[in-house]
């Protein structure tokens, strides 16, 4: 199933009122656009749950080795600066920058973009779409995000500092300097993966 889109120029909401709406339909996963349209996903077949999975797991153990740092998972809803409230599939945010914001605000859709994320194309995802996302992420801030494609088998890398640029699987791909030390291991979507 594709994403649903409600455009909302009849219904504008306040943040309080978009967060409570999710609150009450904690079943679907929802955004909210720069323009307050609103989209509702699909659930994750699968295999793209179990890669978000690992993806997570991998980003949060080196996080328990370097303690500098939350990880989030793809229920995160963060509030954009260009009024976007924007969820991740995986999404990091320096220990600095989520300790100073207010405990009301890490309990909702906290005004604040993640330092690095991961987007993770499923079947029902338009690459396009997700592109557009992802170059979101960065005017609001982002300083390093993967839009991962395990069909076409390639890691498109945005920066907030330099030019985009897309690897294969099969190339090192490394947390730089946001995630230092950092190595994405893509060899468990091959099992995953496998028919």
């Amino acid at each position: 199933m594709d994403t649903i889109v409600l455009k909302t120029d009849a219904l504008r909401m306040t943040e309080e009122e978009f967060f409570n709406l999710c609150q009450q339909n904690r079943e679907l996963r929802m955004e909210r656009d720069k323009n307050q349209n609103i989209f509702i996903m699909s659930p994750t077949g699968n295999l793209t749950s179990a890669i978000n999975l690992q993806l997570g797991i991998q980003i949060d153990k080196w996080n328990q080795m370097e303690k500098n740092g939350i990880v989030f998972d793809s229920n995160a809803g963060f509030t954009l600066d260009n009024k976007a409230i924007r969820s991740p599939d995986v999404s990091w945010v320096s220990k600095v920058r989520h300790n100073a914001l207010p405990m009301i605000e890490r309990k909702r859709f906290a005004h604040i973009c993640p330092d690095f994320v991961i987007e993770l194309k499923s079947d029902s995802d338009s690459l396009k779409q997700l592109k557009e996302k992802m170059q979101e992420w960065i005017e609001n801030g982002c300083k390093l995000g993967w839009l991962i494609d395990p069909e076409e088998r390639k890691v498109y890398i945005y920066h907030s500092t330099s030019h985009n640029s897309e690897m294969h699987f099969g190339e090192k791909i490394t947390g730089e300097n946001i995630l230092p030390g950092f190595v994405l291991d893509i060899s468990f979507m091959d099992e995953i993966m496998k028919e």
